[in-house]
Protein backbone atom coordinates (compact mmCIF):
# COMPACT_ATOMS: atom_id res chain seq x y z
CA UNK A 1 0.00 0.00 0.00
CA UNK A 2 1.51 2.83 -1.37
CA UNK A 3 0.72 6.79 -0.46
CA UNK A 4 -0.50 9.14 -2.60
CA UNK A 5 1.40 11.30 -4.43
CA UNK A 6 1.04 15.22 -3.55
CA UNK A 7 -0.82 16.66 -6.40
CA UNK A 8 0.52 20.10 -7.43
CA UNK A 9 -3.06 21.50 -7.76
CA UNK A 10 -4.25 23.55 -4.64
CA UNK A 11 -6.67 22.00 -2.13
CA UNK A 12 -10.03 22.23 -2.10
CA UNK A 13 -9.71 23.74 1.35
CA UNK A 14 -7.54 26.44 0.39
CA UNK A 15 -9.84 27.77 -2.11
CA UNK A 16 -12.80 28.02 0.32
CA UNK A 17 -11.45 30.38 2.74
CA UNK A 18 -12.93 33.85 1.62
CA UNK A 19 -11.16 36.73 0.87
CA UNK A 20 -10.18 39.10 3.87
CA UNK A 21 -12.75 42.07 3.80
CA UNK A 22 -12.04 45.42 2.40
CA UNK A 23 -10.98 47.75 4.82
CA UNK A 24 -14.28 49.78 4.25
CA UNK A 25 -15.78 47.14 6.16
CA UNK A 26 -14.26 47.31 9.55
CA UNK A 27 -16.67 48.09 12.69
CA UNK A 28 -16.98 52.60 12.76
CA UNK A 29 -15.07 54.19 15.82
CA UNK A 30 -17.81 54.42 18.82
CA UNK A 31 -19.32 57.30 20.18
CA UNK A 32 -16.93 59.59 22.18
CA UNK A 33 -19.66 59.72 25.37
CA UNK A 34 -20.37 55.84 24.76
CA UNK A 35 -16.57 55.26 25.01
CA UNK A 36 -16.08 57.60 27.95
CA UNK A 37 -19.18 56.01 30.17
CA UNK A 38 -17.74 52.82 29.37
CA UNK A 39 -14.03 53.73 31.06
CA UNK A 40 -15.82 55.27 33.69
CA UNK A 41 -17.70 52.23 34.53
CA UNK A 42 -14.79 49.78 34.04
CA UNK A 43 -12.69 51.89 35.97
CA UNK A 44 -15.02 52.69 39.18
CA UNK A 45 -15.73 48.61 39.22
CA UNK A 46 -11.99 48.21 39.12
CA UNK A 47 -11.29 50.72 42.44
CA UNK A 48 -14.31 49.06 44.00
CA UNK A 49 -13.09 45.61 43.86
CA UNK A 50 -9.97 46.87 44.62
CA UNK A 51 -11.80 48.93 47.75
CA UNK A 52 -13.21 45.63 49.09
CA UNK A 53 -10.22 43.75 48.88
CA UNK A 54 -7.76 46.39 50.93
CA UNK A 55 -10.86 47.26 53.09
CA UNK A 56 -11.23 43.88 54.39
CA UNK A 57 -7.71 42.54 54.12
CA UNK A 58 -5.26 45.94 55.11
CA UNK A 59 -6.76 48.57 55.67
CA UNK A 60 -9.42 48.00 58.57
CA UNK A 61 -10.66 44.23 58.95
CA UNK A 62 -12.84 43.08 60.76
CA UNK A 63 -10.95 40.75 62.64
CA UNK A 64 -7.02 41.12 62.88
CA UNK A 65 -5.50 39.74 59.59
CA UNK A 66 -7.79 40.06 57.51
CA UNK A 67 -11.45 38.59 57.04
CA UNK A 68 -13.33 36.37 55.01
CA UNK A 69 -15.47 38.94 54.34
CA UNK A 70 -13.21 39.68 51.84
CA UNK A 71 -14.78 37.09 49.61
CA UNK A 72 -17.13 40.09 48.64
CA UNK A 73 -15.11 41.14 46.13
CA UNK A 74 -15.57 38.02 44.12
CA UNK A 75 -19.13 38.81 42.52
CA UNK A 76 -17.62 42.05 41.50
CA UNK A 77 -15.01 40.53 39.10
CA UNK A 78 -17.81 38.46 37.38
CA UNK A 79 -19.22 41.65 35.44
CA UNK A 80 -15.97 42.95 34.16
CA UNK A 81 -15.65 40.54 31.23
CA UNK A 82 -18.75 41.74 30.03
CA UNK A 83 -18.30 45.65 30.24
CA UNK A 84 -14.87 45.10 28.66
CA UNK A 85 -17.09 43.42 25.93
CA UNK A 86 -19.52 45.94 25.34
CA UNK A 87 -22.27 43.95 26.34
CA UNK A 88 -25.14 45.53 26.86
CA UNK A 89 -26.81 43.17 29.43
CA UNK A 90 -24.09 43.48 31.71
CA UNK A 91 -24.08 47.25 32.14
CA UNK A 92 -28.27 46.51 32.95
CA UNK A 93 -27.85 43.99 35.14
CA UNK A 94 -24.93 45.36 37.13
CA UNK A 95 -26.61 48.36 37.57
CA UNK A 96 -28.75 46.42 40.16
CA UNK A 97 -26.63 44.08 41.56
CA UNK A 98 -24.48 47.00 42.74
CA UNK A 99 -26.88 48.55 45.36
CA UNK A 100 -26.01 45.84 47.73
CA UNK A 101 -22.74 46.99 48.19
CA UNK A 102 -24.58 51.05 48.36
CA UNK A 103 -26.45 49.16 51.16
CA UNK A 104 -23.56 47.80 52.93
CA UNK A 105 -21.44 50.96 52.35
CA UNK A 106 -24.46 52.90 53.92
CA UNK A 107 -25.03 50.68 57.07
CA UNK A 108 -20.74 49.99 57.88
CA UNK A 109 -20.41 54.42 57.11
CA UNK A 110 -23.13 54.49 59.97
CA UNK A 111 -22.08 51.98 62.37
CA UNK A 112 -18.31 51.55 62.07
CA UNK A 113 -15.34 53.46 63.57
CA UNK A 114 -12.44 55.16 62.05
CA UNK A 115 -11.55 54.30 59.22
CA UNK A 116 -13.94 51.44 58.32
CA UNK A 117 -17.04 54.52 58.13
CA UNK A 118 -14.58 56.52 55.47
CA UNK A 119 -14.07 53.49 53.60
CA UNK A 120 -17.45 52.84 53.43
CA UNK A 121 -18.12 55.88 52.14
CA UNK A 122 -15.41 55.39 49.67
CA UNK A 123 -17.83 52.39 48.55
CA UNK A 124 -20.78 54.36 48.43
CA UNK A 125 -19.16 56.85 46.63
CA UNK A 126 -18.02 54.11 44.11
CA UNK A 127 -21.32 52.40 44.06
CA UNK A 128 -23.21 55.68 42.96
CA UNK A 129 -20.36 56.23 40.21
CA UNK A 130 -20.74 52.96 38.78
CA UNK A 131 -24.73 53.25 38.50
CA UNK A 132 -24.78 56.60 37.24
CA UNK A 133 -22.01 55.37 34.34
CA UNK A 134 -23.98 52.25 33.45
CA UNK A 135 -27.51 54.06 33.43
CA UNK A 136 -25.92 56.83 30.98
CA UNK A 137 -23.94 54.33 28.78
CA UNK A 138 -27.47 51.98 28.51
CA UNK A 139 -29.37 55.38 27.37
CA UNK A 140 -27.08 56.78 25.31
CA UNK A 141 -26.19 53.13 23.32
CA UNK A 142 -29.92 52.89 23.33
CA UNK A 143 -30.41 56.29 21.85
CA UNK A 144 -27.93 55.45 18.94
CA UNK A 145 -30.01 52.32 18.14
CA UNK A 146 -33.54 54.33 17.65
CA UNK A 147 -31.74 57.21 15.74
CA UNK A 148 -29.89 54.09 13.48
CA UNK A 149 -33.11 52.34 12.94
CA UNK A 150 -34.59 55.36 12.13
CA UNK A 151 -32.38 56.47 9.80
CA UNK A 152 -32.75 52.76 7.58
CA UNK A 153 -36.01 53.27 7.45
CA UNK A 154 -36.62 56.47 5.95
Amino acid sequence: MTAPAPSSTPSSTASAIPPAPPAAASPVAPDPAVAATRWLAVGSLLALIVLCLAWELLLAPLRPGGSWLALKALPLCVPLAGLLKHRMYTYRWLSLGLWLYFIEGVVRAWSDRPPGNWLALGEVALCLLLFAACALHVRLRLRKARRAAAGSIS
